[in-house]
């Protein structure tokens, strides 16, 4: 039997440390590693040695009791949301790691709401037990009460913190200890009766004949309630909650054994559905389909794409089809994954996760399939950039090769996003979250490009609040025809972005130059009177001027356009508009008072307040000035537990008590 599964989690639950333990029990490796040793299987980057924190998702096989399991291990941090995302679509269960100390987080609540939309089995390992302050009931309590899932105890633990020796097999009545399967020792018995009683209830309740039989006192033996545990748990109908300690591997055994007791088989899972309604049967023998689920640039094999096979077979050399993108690829080699180490296989067939080498055509998130049978799986569905910093190249080397290192960077995590803001000029990098940018810049560096990272410059515009006229005249004369244009123009506020209107008559201008007073005037849109942001809002009419037989001319009118232009705006009461970002906060209840103090000062619109699960959803519009350190503030105010989303609202005026420093520092900056 084969078992794909993701583990995931909030950051510091110790889900690395988890599926090490998991690998060691199994004999897949021969000694434990360690997050802070920087010797784990899962985190072997040098990135994620440096930070010890896991950024990538790691692929891990082993074998228990005859089956095949493969774990996913992902990054529990929210600015990897994409790792995160990618791995559960992949698997077929998913393991979710809370901590016994701190209980439910809101890396768990995401999670889990991740999980929901991908109809996901899952169980959940509370590890750490054996901390100080760890409270296994205290953390099911806190799951049943904030968790939308029907979770359950199926273990027990046996002692507590540093006292923590074994877990209970609530329906077998056998205790784990010492690496020995034994009769619960004397003192449990009464706690085992009270859980045993609510777990199967929970069991008989998804079965109409059980739950007949039950309330009828009727027996239900040991076997038919596994066998409704089964479908049970495979139709999302129980979630089974383990005690776990990774660092004592007390636990690890009976979560081993409840894995590939009652996980999903790839076969067992419903058929991918496609972005027309296709569907694929997950077997070998359907037409070929897979989607890749990360990507990255090896130094020795070029460009690994890392892909799940939702259906058919692969073998090295056949021709596959990117239907993301409307290209035909051919993998040199395949490979099954462990950790930083691949193994080359001749096939890849359905449920399998392996590795295709020798492809540049492919992106994370793509869809690969059969060029005669085309399937498109969709994109990730990945959250927009929250974050943003301007880069600024060291040498005229780094500038040279910095947009070419990025692309590759862009290539393996989609949610990165980069390019030249045309208001501003800048090099902007965007991404989920100030770690996001920071180990981007690392990867940077890595790659032999050195940057230094400044705040975005706001793109300011300029419009007007009155009404003003201005006359525009070019005339020069240098010797025969000289250049002669005269036009005055009238600017009003306007709803619309810009507009352009005639009200000559009489031939004061002809109307051959009309299109030519009309573009200077566009052409002067791009910088205001005021500190020479660009115009919006604005409308600008032509009603007079006058012209030369012989001297007029088209850039003669465009010029005049833009002197009367100039003229007029200045006149017109101008003024700064601000970008402003519609902002919607995932916060604790707990946190509300201090978010929304803290959303005061920075002169945000509130807009409303909704829920979301267990989370407060507040939404306001808020300067974008003021949001550019939001993700550590907001960080430091929730303890870690909150997120952000942003988009584009509009532009609105600026204060008048803010308007001159502004302006004094678009002046500092041009005359720089």
């Amino acid at each position: 039997m084969r078992f794909n599964v993701s583990v995931v989690g909030h950051s510091g639950v110790g889900k690395t440390s988890l599926v090490e333990a998991m690998l060691f029990r199994a004999g897949q490796l021969k000694r434990l590693g360690s997050v802070m040793q920087k010797n784990t299987a899962s985190d072997h980057t040098q990135l994620e040695q440096e930070h010890q924190m896991s950024i990538f998702t790691s692929v891990l096989p082993f074998n228990w009791h005859e089956s095949q399991v493969t774990l996913l291990d992902t990054p529990g941090f929210s600015d990897f949301v994409g790792e995160i995302r990618g791995a559960l679509r992949s698997a077929d269960n998913t393991l979710v790691v809370v901590s016994a100390v701190s209980g439910v987080e809101v890396g768990t609540e995401r999670v889990w709401k991740t999980a929901d939309e991908f109809g996901m089995p899952r169980i959940i390992a509370v590890n750490k037990m054996d901390r100080d302050r760890a409270d296994f009931f205290e953390v099911l309590a806190g799951l049943e009460s904030s968790i939308s899932g029907p979770v359950v105890a199926t273990h027990l633990p046996i002692g507590k913190e540093k006292d923590f020796s074994g877990v209970i097999d609530l329906l077998a009545r056998k205790a784990y200890v010492n690496n020995q399967i034994v009769d619960i020792p004397e003192g449990h018995e009464e706690r085992v009766q009270q859980y045993r009683a609510k777990l199967i209830e929970r069991i008989v309740e998804t079965d109409e004949e059980l739950i007949e039989r039950y309330l009828a006192d009727e027996e239900v033996t040991l076997q038919e309630l596994n066998r409704a545990l089964l479908v049970a748990f495979k139709t999302g109908q129980i979630d089974p909650v383990v005690p776990v300690s990774a660092t004592t591997l007390v636990g690890v055994e009976a979560l081993l054994d409840l894995l590939v007791t009652i996980e999903r088989e790839p076969t067992e899972r419903p058929p991918f559905v496609a972005v027309d309604g296709q569907t694929r049967p997950p077997t070998r023998d359907a037409p070929f389909s897979a989607r890749v689920f990360r990507s990255s640039t090896d130094p020795f094999l070029g460009k690994v794409a890392y892909v799940r096979v939702w259906s058919g077979t692969i073998k090295p050399g056949q021709p596959i089809y990117n239907s993301s993108r409307g290209v035909t690829v051919t993998p040199a080699h395949l490979y099954v994954l462990n950790g930083k180490d691949l193994q080359e296989v001749p096939e890849l067939t359905a449920g399998m996760i392996g590795a295709l080498t020798k492809i540049t055509e492919v992106k994370t998130g793509e869809t690969l399939c059969d060029p005669a049978n085309v399937i498109d799986y969709g994109p990730l569905h990945l959250p927009d950039p929250t974050v943003s910093a301007a880069l600024h190249p060291k040498t005229r080397q780094d500038e040279d090769k910095l947009t070419t290192q990025m692309n590759r960077l862009l290539d393996d995590d989609p949610t990165l996003k980069f390019g030249r803001n045309p208001e501003t000029g800048e090099m902007v990098l965007s991404g989920l979250g100030d770690m996001h940018l920071n180990l981007a810049i690392e990867e940077l560096a890595l790659l032999g490009v050195n940057v230094t990272t400044s705040k975005p410059k706001i793109a300011y515009r300029e419009t007007v609040k009155a009404v003003a006229k201005s006359q525009g005249k070019y005339k020069k004369q240098t010797g025969g025809h000289g250049q002669y244009g005269d036009c005055w123009l009238r600017i009003e506020p306007s709803s619309e972005n810009f507009e352009f209107a005639s009200e000559i008559v009489g031939g004061v201008i002809p109307s051959k130059y009309v299109p030519s007073v009309q573009k200077g005037v566009e052409e002067s849109l791009s910088k205001g009177a005021l500190s020479g942001y660009p115009v919006q809002n604005i409308k600008v009419v032509v009603y007079d001027g006058s012209y030369h037989e012989v001297d007029s001319s088209d850039i003669a009118f465009k010029m005049a356009a833009g002197l009367a232009f100039r003229e007029a705006m200045s006149r017109a009461h101008p003024t700064l508009l601000e970008p402003i970002l519609q902002l919607n906060v995932y916060i604790p209840e707990s946190s509300m008072g201090d978010v929304l103090s803290d959303l005061q000062g920075k002169r945000a619109q509130i807009l409303g307040m909704d829920t979301d699960g267990s989370l407060t959803v507040v939404r306001a519009l808020v300067p974008e000035v003021e949001l550019q350190e939001y993700s550590a503030q907001l960080r430091s105010i929730t303890g870690g537990r909150g997120a952000y989303s942003l988009k584009f609202n509009s532009h609105q005026e600026v204060p008048q008590h803010l308007q001159a420093k502004i302006i004094q520092a678009r002046q500092s900056e041009q005359h720089a």
